[in-house]
């Protein structure tokens, strides 16, 4: 059975950046919180994919998390508006999702964590942000609008299940699309199979042996993040940035290289409001792609693959 795929305006919800900017940078600790937990447990995997998140049916969620002889897991039930803490043996806690400060999110987090058993001696403070407020002491974000924080995990559904098309592309080695709490942005990126220079790192509160794992191997590499444009901009960027990357035609002419973040940039509401917003989309993946293969001069007849190749098979 084959399931209809809804192209229309309405599945793309609108929601400008300047209306949920608190909301949003709150969600942005919460989230690293629940991601360090899964650090903490979860064995290291090339370029730090063990960490992320990953969108659910519901909201975002960190998978089983290994832990003793059993597992565990954490999700953002953004329908419900809470916090769900699962294990593997059928206890359950939650924490509400409304307006709170980070410090009280992390105080009721890790005693949900303590009410289950589960250790969880996390690094209590936010990376690849500036300042670095210690999880315990931040009152500063303490806003919450839980239809915006849907909103967003909606227009993440969307997000997701576009690059998801764009992944089964690709039959060389390339990530899931995966939820980056460091820098809140969604994610999928292929590898040609070459190594990479070592990235000289800089992020703020990020340690660059952080940089040097995750960019490790050469990369192209896109992507839906809530800022860059007034609703959210979608990205992609190479590393190392070959030559004539930044010059390459791409779509749709919304779409341009920004000097100042070394990527292209496509503005949300531009994909959002388009006739055929998938088609809009695909076309700025791709062709952000076909500048990083063409001209870093990836093997493509080996690393791409048609996605129906086996659609006669019964």
């Amino acid at each position: 059975m084959t399931l209809p795929t809804t192209r229309t305006r309405e599945t793309w919800p609108r929601l400008r950046v300047a209306d949920w900017t608190e909301t949003r940078d709150t969600l942005h600790m919460w989230t690293q919180i629940v991601g360090k937990v899964r650090l903490t447990h979860a064995p290291l995997i090339n370029h730090w994919w063990q960490v992320t998140l990953y969108v659910s049916p519901r909201g975002l969620t960190t998978s089983a998390i290994p832990y003793g002889s059993g597992a565990f897991d954490i999700e953002f039930d953004f329908i419900d508006r809470r916090l769900v803490i699962r294990t593997s043996d059928g206890a359950v806690r939650t924490v509400a999702l409304e307006p709170k400060p980070v410090a009280r999110f992390y105080e009721e987090t890790m005693r949900a964590l303590n009410e289950l058993g589960i250790e969880a001696p996390i690094q209590a403070h936010p990376n690849e942000v500036e300042p670095a407020i210690p999880f315990a002491e931040d009152d500063r974000h303490a806003s919450y609008d839980p239809t915006a924080a849907r909103l967003f995990w909606q227009q993440l559904l969307q997000a997701h299940r576009v690059m998801g098309v764009f992944r089964s592309r690709f039959t060389g080695k390339v990530s899931p699309v995966h939820y980056f709490w460091g820098a809140m942005d969604l994610a999928c990126t292929r590898f040609s199979g070459r190594p990479a220079p070592p990235h000289p790192g800089g992020a703020p509160n990020c340690g660059d042996f952080v940089m040097v794992e995750g960019y490790s191997h050469e990369l192209s590499s896109c992507g839906f993040w809530p800022g860059g444009g007034e609703e959210g901009a979608f990205y992609a960027y190479a590393y190392p940035e070959p030559d004539g990357f930044a010059e390459h035609p791409v779509t749709p002419t919304d779409a341009f290289y920004s000097r100042e973040n070394g990527q292209f940039l496509l503005p949300y509401e531009s994909v959002r409001t388009a006739g055929d917003p998938d088609a809009v989309l695909l076309g700025f993946l791709q062709t952000t792609y076909d500048a990083a293969a063409e001209h870093g001069r990836w093997d493509r007849a080996t690393l791409e693959c048609d996605p129906q190749r086996l659609r006669d098979v019964t």
